[in-house]
């Protein structure tokens, strides 16, 4: 831990740094790494920022295992820094990053990846296929924006967010997978079920026609799903084992 920067830090921004340097170790345990790219925001409470709009952030330069709490960046909703950190801000990746945290007041952590499987459907026509337990969890709860080129426009906002809605899951057509929601874990086990079903998708699609899942039946799944159920930690309990899982293989120097 480092002894100077965490004593003059409010303990709920220290507490959101572990845990999302948790988040970027867990992503690069699971693979969902883009070498320097894509990133995993929060935002920090308002018991941190007194109500204004401030947000954590990985260095740009820095691969995921190598991402830890006190080497965050703490940036505005522009992007801009907020603290003496060396490492850049990658403006393309916050682009849309902001717009969901601006605009969405649920949106407390955004998770993009750009994963193989993830991007492969993210391609097809016909986006994901109701036809496996894991899309099955997803019913009505995934959004679909067009692809428009890097996304360092600020003008694309509109359309980003008019296609988002009130979902919790994206994917961005052409360009990769997203998720929000109000905690980390809970962004994190929506993306990792959106992530299982493309999984499975690409890894169906050389056997032939699939059977589809009936909508009543989707509808049922939806609701009955432990993932996004308060009972069973929303992701919590998923999140806590994961790190731990994390811990074990490559320690717990993200914590410093």
């Amino acid at each position: 831990m480092n002894a100077v920067l965490q004593p003059k830090m409010h303990p709920d921004e220290w507490a959101a740094r572990v845990q999302l340097a948790a988040a970027y170790r867990i992503f690069d345990m699971l693979g969902w790494t883009e070498m320097i790219y894509n990133h995993i925001t929060v935002r920090l409470p308002d018991s941190v920022t007194g109500g204004a709009k401030q947000f954590l952030i990985n260095p740009f330069g820095l691969h995921y295992s190598e991402v830890t709490a006190g080497n965050l960046l703490k940036i505005d909703v522009h992007g801009r820094k907020l603290d003496d950190n060396p490492w850049p801000v990658n403006p393309a990746g916050f682009t849309v990053h902001s717009a969901i945290h601006e605009n969405i007041p649920d949106a407390h952590c955004v998770m993009h990846t750009h994963t193989t499987n993830g991007l492969a459907v993210a391609c097809t026509q016909g986006g994901l296929a109701q036809n496996n337990f894991y899309s099955a969890q997803l019913h009505g709860l995934v959004a679909y924006h067009d692809f428009e080129g890097i996304t360092i426009h600020d003008d694309e906002t509109p359309r980003l967010l008019k296609n988002i809605g009130d979902k919790p899951a994206v994917i961005l057509r052409n360009h990769g997978l997203l998720s929000w929601g109000r905690t980390v874990p809970l962004a994190f086990v929506r993306l990792w079920t959106l992530q299982r079903a493309c999984d499975v998708q690409v890894a169906q699609a050389a056997l032939g026609p699939a059977i589809p899942v009936p909508l009543h039946v989707a509808e049922k799944t939806v609701q009955d799903s432990f993932q996004w159920d308060q009972k069973f930690g929303a992701g919590q309990d998923v999140f806590d084992a994961m790190t731990r899982l994390m811990e074990a293989k490559s320690g717990t120097n993200y914590k410093q």
